[in-house]
């Protein structure tokens, strides 16, 4: 196996893990809000087709999502104070602690696939992280993190 080839298999781990954390927990939230949300924790107040680029889905899309974020109590919209004509997406602090409760919801189910690890094992998982957090910022057109 070529080193490159490792990427695509953590990719496809990393969603199969998702998904088995959401069957498992009866989680019935679309991913897409875990996405919006976690952006918005990330980056802070942004227009919707940006947040609909950063989540890599359509505007309309993401325009339906925030209406139901919104009426939920996650996000709000505020004017956007670079432009008054458009508005801004920002998570609430209830959206917050919603995403932090999905986050330890998903830890405390896939817990128990991970049981039989030792102490190794868990270094090269804290690292292997580490790795991928670092490579996950996004990046501008001159390759440097933002």
């Amino acid at each position: 196996m070529e080193k490159a080839d490792v990427i695509p298999s953590i990719v496809l781990s990393a969603h199969a893990l998702a998904r088995f954390a959401a069957q498992d927990a009866g989680n019935e939230a679309p991913s897409a809000q875990w996405r919006a949300l976690s952006i918005l924790e990330q980056k802070g107040g942004m227009r919707i087709g940006e947040l609909a680029i950063a989540a890599r889905t359509t505007q309309p899309g993401m325009t339906r999502l925030i209406g139901t974020l919104e009426q939920a109590g996650l996000v709000t919209r505020t004017t956007d104070p670079a432009d008054t004509r458009a508005t801004q997406v920002h998570a609430t602090d209830a959206g917050l602690a919603h995403l932090a409760e999905w986050r330890a919801e998903m830890r405390d189910t896939l817990a128990p696939r991970f049981a039989g690890l030792d102490d190794e094992e868990w270094i090269v998982l804290q690292r292997a992280a580490e790795i991928l957090a670092a490579h996950a910022q996004e990046t501008t057109t001159t390759g440097e993190a933002e």
